[in-house]
C-alpha cells in the first residue's frame, strides 16, 4: 500500500489536515475545528458503527477526548448497502421452499402419516389448554411487534420499522398468492400436505395470513440481534404454532412453509431496498487501535477499488500515522465484504477438483486466524511479506489486522520499463521461499506483488493462501506468476527469469497447469480482453487487404477499358473495309479475360492471407509454452484436468432430466399398442419425406450467401453431417462451426467464410421473427370474424417490445447484446454487398431459408396428423407458431441439439394450443425421432466421409 504523502507529513498539532484523496471524502478535523455537517446517511452509518463498538474497553472521557484529537480521511460510507449475505439467505430460502414442496408432492404417505400421528396425540390434550394457548399466543404475536416498533421509534430508528412493515406487506401478498395457487392449480398431494378439512366443509389456509407477515417483520427489523425480544417472540410463535397444529387448524408442512415464506420475503426486501450500514468507520478503527495500545494521529483510507468480485473481500485499507512510532497499514474486514463473491467461490469449489479455496464457508474469526497464520508462516519461510503485529475485533461483525507499513507500489502500477529482470527474479525468489515450506499464495496477480522504494519485492494479500499445499496448487502459483509477468514483459523474459531462479525442470512441470481455469479471475478477464482485441485486429487486417485489392482491381479495370477505347479509336481511323475479328479471336479474348479474373482473385486471396498472417499472433499461454519447450522439449504439455464438472454438462443433465421426467409422465398414459395400430402410416411417410427435404433446403440457404462456386452435393452432405455434430454441441453453435469449416475447405477464405455463415444466420433470424409475427397474427384471427389479432398476440408483441426497451435502456445489457451481435455478424455487410451483385444467389439463399422452415413445419404437422384426426389436429398457422417458438428455445438452450428444451417446449405448446396430451407427446416423439435422433447415424457416416476427403 502506498501512503498518501499528505497524510504522512501532516499532523493535527501542526494545524494541517491530510489532503482528501477523493471527492466526497469524510473528514474528522482536529480539536478546536468546526466539524462539517454530515449527510443523514453518513450519520446513520456512523451511529450504527458506534453502537457496534460499545463493547470496546476505553477509559471513559479521557479516551474519548484522545480520539477527538485525531483526523480520519475516508470516503463517506453509504447510508444503506445491499448486503450479499441477504442475497445468500434469499436464495437459500427459495431453495428450502422448493425442497419442502417437492417432499410434500413426492412423499404423500409420509405427510399423511405425520398428520395422523399429530391428530392422535392432540386428542389426549385438554381442550381448554389448547384454546387458552391459542388465545394468549394470538394476542401476544400482535402485541410484541408493536411494542418493539414503539421502542425503535423512541430511539429514532424508524427506517428499520419501515423496512419491517414493507416486508410484512409483501409477505402477506405472497401468502395470499400461495393460497390461491394451492387452491386452484397445485397438485393434489401438495394441497393435502398444506391443508386440513375445516368445519365449514372447506379447507384451511395453506399459509397463515398473519404468521408469515409477523415473521417477515421480525426478521427485517433485526430482532434476532436483540436476545430478549428474540426469545419472547419466538416463544410466542412456537406457542401459536403448537396451538393451531394441535387444534387441527393446520399441518406441519403448512407451518414450515409459512416460516420460510416470511423469512425469505424479509431478506428479499432487505436486499432490494438495502440495509442500514453498520460497517465500522475510521473513528471506530482509531478506537480499536487505541484499545490494543497504539496512539494514532491520522488515518487515511487507501483508494483500492477492487476490479472483480474475487478481490472484493480483501477489506478496506488504511494508512495510519502514530504519535511515537512508524506508520501502520491497517486492513478492516467485515462480514459483508467477506460475503462478496460467495457464490463464485462455492461454484469453484463444487466444479474444481480439490484445488478451490476454502474461504466460502469460513467465519470471520476463521478468516482472521488463517490470514495471521499465513503472514507468520510466510515470514518464517524467508519470504518478504507484510509483518502482522496486532489483530483485534471491531465489534461483533468486523475485525482489523495491523501490519507494519511497507510502502512502495504494486506491480500493476509500475511502468513496463520499470519491470527489470532483477525485479522479476526477486519475485520468483519469494515464490521459491514459499514453495520450500509448501505454502501456496493462490493469487499472484499484479496487485498482490508490491515493490518498495529500494526495489524489494513484497508479497501481499495472503488471505487466500494455503499451508501444507499440494503439488498441483504449488504449480498453479508458478503458472499464475508466469502469466502475470508475461502480460507485462512478454513470455520470453518472464520464462527466462523463472528458469534463472527455479530451474528449467520446475518451470516445465507447471505447463500442465497453464490453462485459464487455473488462473485468477482477473487474469482470465485480461486474457479474454486480449483475445477479443487480437480477433478485432485480424478482422480489420482482412478487411483492409480486401479493400486494397479491390481498389487495385478497379484501377486495372479502368486502365484496361481506357486501352480498349484507344484501340477502338485507332481501328476506326484505319481501313474501313477491314474484316471483323474472327470467332477464334473472340474465344481467345474471353479465355484471356477469364484467366485474368482468376489471377486477380488469386492475388487478392494471397494479399488477404498475407495480411492475416501478419496480424495473427499466438495467445500468451501458447507463447509461454513455446518458450518453455525451447528449454525443455520433453516437458509435459497435456493439461491437467481440473474441472470436476463443466457448466454445459450440468445444464445438459438438468435439461435432459426435466425433459425425460415430463415425457415419461406423458408416456405412462399412452397405450402404445392401440396408438401404433391406429396410426396413419401415410402421414408418417410424409413426415419422413419432409425431414429429408430439409437438408437440400439447408444447403441452399447456406450457398445462397456464398458468391464463390461450391458444389451443391457436397453442401448437402455437410448438412447431413451437421446432424451428428448437433449431438455433441448446442444447436446454435455446432451448425455454425461446421458450415464455416466446410466453406474454408471448399476454398473460401476464412474471413469470408465466417461472413457468409453470419449473413445466412442474420437472414435466418430476420425470417424467423417475421414468420413468427405473421403466423401469430394469422392464428389470432382464425376464430374471429374480423382481422383483429387476439389478446395473446398483442400481449406477446407488447412483451417483446418491453424486453427490447429494457435491453436498450440498461447499459450493461445493451453492451452485452451489441458485443455479441457485432462479433457474430462481423464482416457481414461487405459480404452482403458481394452477394447483392448476384440476385440469383440471394434469391437462392432466401428461398432456402423459407423452404427449411416450411419443411420442418410440414414434418411436425404430418407427425400430428399421423396420430390425430378431425378435432385432434391443428391449423398450419398454429403448427408454425409452435415450431418457431420451440425452435427459438432450442437454439437458445445450451444443451446439444436443444435436448430437453425442444421436447418440453413442443409438448407444452401443442397442449396449450388445444391438442390432447397423448397426441402431443406422440407427435413430438415422432418429430424429434425423424429430425434429430435417426439422422445421427447418417450424419456420422457423412462426417467421416468428408473428414477423410479433407473437406471438413
Amino acid at each position: 500500500m502506498q501512503p498518501p504523502e499528505a497524510a504522512a507529513s501532516s499532523t493535527p498539532e501542526a494545524g494541517a489536515r491530510p489532503d482528501v484523496p477523493a471527492s466526497g471524502a469524510e473528514s474528522v478535523p482536529a480539536a478546536g475545528a468546526t466539524a462539517p455537517r454530515h449527510p443523514a446517511g453518513a450519520t446513520a452509518a456512523s451511529a450504527g458503527a458506534a453502537s457496534a463498538q460499545k463493547g470496546a474497553d476505553l477509559d471513559g472521557c479521557e479516551a474519548t477526548a484522545s480520539i477527538d484529537r485525531v483526523s480520519v480521511d475516508e470516503p463517506l460510507l453509504p447510508a444503506r448497502v445491499h448486503r450479499p449475505s441477504d442475497l445468500v439467505r434469499l436464495i437459500s430460502g427459495i431453495l428450502a421452499i422448493a425442497i419442502v414442496l417437492t417432499i410434500a408432492a413426492i412423499a404423500h404417505h409420509t405427510t399423511s402419516g405425520l398428520e395422523q400421528d399429530i391428530s392422535k396425540g392432540s386428542d389426549q390434550a385438554p381442550d381448554v389448554l389448547i384454546r387458552l394457548a391459542g388465545l394468549v399466543s394470538s394476542i401476544a404475536v400482535l402485541i410484541l411487534p408493536v411494542g418493539f416498533a414503539i421502542e425503535r421509534l423512541i430511539k429514532r430508528d424508524g427506517l428499520r420499522i419501515a423496512d419491517g412493515v414493507l416486508a410484512a406487506v409483501l409477505a402477506h401478498g405472497v401468502a395470499l398468492a400461495t393460497d390461491l395457487w394451492v387452491a386452484r392449480s397445485a397438485p393434489e398431494s401438495i394441497t393435502d400436505a398444506l391443508t386440513q378439512p375445516s368445519g365449514a366443509g372447506g379447507l384451511t389456509d395453506p399459509v397463515h395470513g398473519y404468521l408469515a407477515p409477523v415473521i417477515a417483520y421480525m426478521t427485517a427489523v433485526g430482532m434476532a440481534r436483540r436476545p430478549r425480544w428474540r426469545v419472547a417472540l419466538w416463544a410466542v410463535l412456537l406457542l401459536n404454532s403448537f396451538a393451531v397444529l394441535v387444534g387441527g387448524q393446520t399441518t406441519p408442512f403448512s407451518i414450515l412453509v409459512t416460516v420460510l415464506i416470511g423469512w425469505t420475503v424479509a431478506y428479499g426486501t432487505l436486499y432490494a431496498v438495502g440495509s442500514p450500514n453498520v460497517r465500522p468507520t475510521g473513528q471506530t478503527l482509531l478506537a480499536g487501535l487505541r484499545n490494543v495500545g497504539f496512539r494514532p494521529l491520522t488515518a487515511m483510507r487507501a483508494e483500492d477499488v477492487p476490479d472483480s468480485m474475487e478481490q472484493g473481500d480483501r477489506g478496506r485499507r488504511y494508512f495510519v500515522t502514530l504519535e511515537d512510532a512508524p506508520p501502520l497499514d491497517v486492513t478492516v474486514v467485515d462480514r459483508e465484504q467477506q460475503a462478496q463473491g460467495f457464490f463464485y467461490r462455492v461454484w469453484r469449489r463444487l466444479t474444481l477438483r480439490s484445488i478451490s479455496t476454502r474461504r466460502s464457508i469460513q467465519s470471520l474469526r476463521q478468516a482472521l486466524e488463517q490470514e495471521a497464520l499465513l503472514a507468520y508462516a510466510a515470514i518464517a519461510a524467508g519470504a518478504n511479506a507484510p509483518k502482522l503485529i496486532a489483530t483485534s475485533e471491531l465489534g461483533p461483525d468486523a475485525v482489523m489486522l495491523v501490519y507494519e507499513h511497507t510502502g512502495g507500489r504494486s506491480l500493476d502500477s509500475l511502468g513496463d520499463e520499470e519491470i527489470t529482470d532483477e525485479l522479476m527474479r526477486s519475485a520468483w525468489r519469494q515464490v521459491r521461499a514459499l514453495k520450500s515450506r509448501r505454502i501456496a499464495h493462490r493469487r499472484l496477480a499484479g496487485d498482490a506483488i508490491l515493490v518498495d522504494r529500494s526495489g524489494t519485492v513484497i508479497l501481499t494479500d495472503l488471505r487466500g493462501g494455503e499451508i501444507a499445499a499440494g503439488d498441483v496448487v504449488l504449480r498453479m502459483d508458478i503458472a499464475q506468476l508466469l502469466v502475470t509477468l508475461g502480460l507485462r514483459v512478454g513470455a520470453e523474459r518472464a520464462v527466462a527469469a523463472a528458469v534463472d531462479v527455479l530451474g528449467p525442470d520446475t518451470v516445465a512441470d507447471s505447463l500442465p497447469l497453464l490453462q485459464p481455469i487455473a488462473l485468477s479471475r482477473s487474469t482470465r478477464a485480461t486474457l479474454r480482453k486480449l483475445a477479443r482485441e487480437q480477433a478485432q485486429r485480424e478482422r480489420e487486417a482482412v478487411i483492409e487487404a480486401s479493400l486494397a485489392a479491390k481498389e487495385v482491381r478497379v484501377a486495372e479495370a479502368a486502365a484496361s477499358r481506357q486501352r480498349d477505347a484507344e484501340a477502338a479509336n485507332g481501328t476506326e481511323a484505319g481501313v474501313t473495309g477491314a474484316t471483323a475479328v474472327g470467332a477464334d479471336d473472340e474465344r481467345k479474348a474471353g479465355r484471356a479475360e477469364s484467366k485474368a479474373v482468376r489471377a486477380e482473385k488469386k492475388a487478392e486471396k494471397e494479399a488477404i492471407d498475407e495480411a492475416l498472417e501478419n496480424a495473427r499472433e499466438d495467445d500468451l499461454l501458447t507463447q509461454i509454452r513455446r518458450q518453455v519447450l525451447l528449454i525443455r522439449p520433453q516437458a509435459p504439455v497435456e493439461p491437467v484436468r481440473l474441472e470436476r464438472i463443466k457448466v454445459k454438462t450440468l445444464l445438459t443433465f438438468v435439461a435432459g432430466a426435466i425433459a425425460a421426467y415430463y415425457l415419461l409422465v406423458q408416456i405412462t398414459h399412452i397405450q402404445f399398442g392401440e396408438l401404433v395400430a391406429n396410426a396413419q402410416w401415410g402421414w408418417v411417410a410424409a413426415a419422413v419425406l419432409f425431414s429429408a427435404l430439409s437438408y437440400p433446403a439447408a444447403a441452399a440457404s447456406l450457398l445462397g450467401f456464398v458468391p464463390e462456386k461450391v458444389p451443391f452435393r457436397r453442401a448437402v452432405i455437410a448438412q447431413v453431417a451437421g446432424s451428428f455434430v448437433k449431438l455433441v454441441a448446442p444447436a446454435a453453435v455446432g451448425g455454425v462451426a461446421l458450415n464455416t469449416r466446410f466453406l474454408q475447405r471448399a476454398g473460401v477464405r476464412p474471413g469470408l467464410a465466417v461472413a457468409s455463415v453470419g449473413a445466412s444466420q442474420l437472414f435466418g433470424l430476420a425470417s424467423h421473427i417475421s414468420l413468427l409475427l405473421v403466423f401469430g397474427y394469422v392464428t389470432g384471427t382464425e376464430k374471429t370474424p374480423d382481422l383483429s389479432p387476439s389478446r395473446t398476440v398483442i400481449a406477446g408483441l407488447l412483451t417483446a417490445a418491453v424486453l427490447i426497451l429494457v435491453v436498450t435502456a440498461i447499459p450493461f445489457l445493451r453492451k452485452f447484446v451489441v458485443t455479441r451481435v457485432r462479433s457474430l455478424f462481423a464482416g457481414v455487410v461487405p459480404r452482403m454487398l458481394d452477394v447483392l451483385q448476384r440476385p440469383q444467389k440471394l434469391l437462392t439463399g432466401i428461398g432456402g431459408i423459407l423452404l427449411i422452415t416450411g419443411t420442418f413445419v410440414m414434418c411436425l404437422d404430418a407427425s400430428i396428423r399421423a396420430f390425430g384426426s378431425g378435432s385432434n389436429t391443428l391449423s398450419y398457422a398454429s403448427v408454425a407458431v409452435v415450431f418457431l417458438t420451440a425452435n427459438a428455445l432450442g437454439s437458445a438452450a445450451p444443451t446439444p441439439g436443444g435436448v430437453g428444451a425442444v421436447e418440453l417446449a413442443l409438448s407444452t405448446a401443442l397442449t396449450f394450443a388445444g391438442l390432447p396430451a397423448e397426441t402431443a407427446a406422440s407427435a413430438v416423439l415422432l418429430y424429434r425421432l425423424l429430425t434429430f435422433w435417426l439422422p445421427v447415424l447418417p450424419g456420422w457416416l457423412c462426417f467421416n466421409y468428408l473428414t477423410r476427403r479433407g473437406e471438413l
